[in-house]
């Protein structure tokens, strides 16, 4: 009976992690929309260097003390790297592409993780998480393969894009590895200042060109503190109740609310290609949920 309690108990805790995590990937789909909008106002790392700077200083204010534990400033940096990354590059590739095109070519990083998770830790997912991943990937495949196979090839943007795939492949197992059940607000901290001030870095370098209209201030508010500040955060406080191949699956969802956003507000048009790789995206997110439930029960049954 403990055991069973304590089952039901960690299943409770696993779908309520993967509930906030769907929230938040619903959420993060129209970001794309909006730093393509604010791209037209400023160049990309000062829009970073502000965005992060706003969701870091909002943190701090939560954290204070907290953030100076040392092993919290050890797993902040290297989780901020790997997040500077995955920002910086998607952010640079969306000047040269379309917010679909990079919402769906981010989310190749639903194959790259149990790859490296395999890689680095030698955790082999359930089948029905492959099962998954593999509708995912053929999904993503479909969509991104639109262009591709008429000749136009990967742009610059598609590029850049697909590095930041791997970024944030590397920052989700990382943080299933090191997410806390606690203390989630000052780790997260920690990553936001790492990424504005290595975007401010950045600077001297790519240039920085601002017009400090409403749009490009709003943007980066909203971004910083809703998209940065309190998704990472809930991000965190799931991967520490949840697996990382699980948070790529459902997270492989956000091309497909990229699309419907980017689509209402008039910035491009699907066809019926890019729907079907969104539904095989959604697809393989179900499989890959209902199998481990199934599953999960099945072998509670044999027990």
């Amino acid at each position: 009976m403990p055991n069973e309690a304590s089952s039901h108990l960690e299943g409770r805790g696993r779908l309520q992690a993967d509930g906030a995590l769907a929230l938040i990937t619903a959420f993060w789909g129209i970001t794309f929309v909006v730093v393509k909008g604010a791209l037209g106002h400023g160049d990309p790392f000062s829009f970073l260097t502000l965005r992060f700077g706003i969701g870091a200083l909002a943190l701090t204010a939560i954290a204070r003390r907290d953030m100076l534990a040392p092993q919290t400033l050890r797993r902040g940096l290297m989780l901020g790297v790997f997040l500077f990354l995955g920002f910086a590059l998607q952010t640079v590739g969306l000047v040269s592409t379309t917010p679909s095109r990079s919402a769906f070519i981010t989310g190749l990083y639903v194959v790259f993780v149990p790859v490296l998770g395999l890689a680095l830790f030698r955790r082999v997912p359930r089948v029905s998480s492959w099962v998954g991943v593999v509708l995912a990937a053929l999904g993503l495949r479909y969509l991104t393969g639109a262009e591709v196979d008429a000749g136009q090839g990967l742009s610059r943007g598609d590029w850049l894009t697909l590095g930041c795939a791997v970024a944030y492949a590397f920052h989700i197992q990382l943080t299933e590895r090191y997410a806390p059940k606690s203390g989630v607000v000052a780790l997260v901290a920690v990553q936001l200042w790492v990424v504005s001030v290595l975007s401010a870095l950045c600077l001297p370098f790519a240039g920085a060109r601002v017009e400090w209209v409403p749009s490009f201030l709003g943007a980066a508010a909203f971004c910083g503190l809703l998209a940065s500040a309190v998704a990472i955060c809930v991000q965190t406080w799931a991967q520490a109740r949840t697996t990382a191949v699980r948070v790529a699956l459902i997270c492989s969802m956000e091309p497909v609310f990229a699309a419907v956003y980017s689509v209402a507000l008039g910035y491009e048009t699907l066809g019926p290609r890019e729907w079907v790789g969104g539904g095989l995206i959604i697809a393989g997110v179900l499989v890959a949920e209902l199998g481990a439930h199934l599953w999960g029960r099945l072998s509670a049954r044999s027990a």
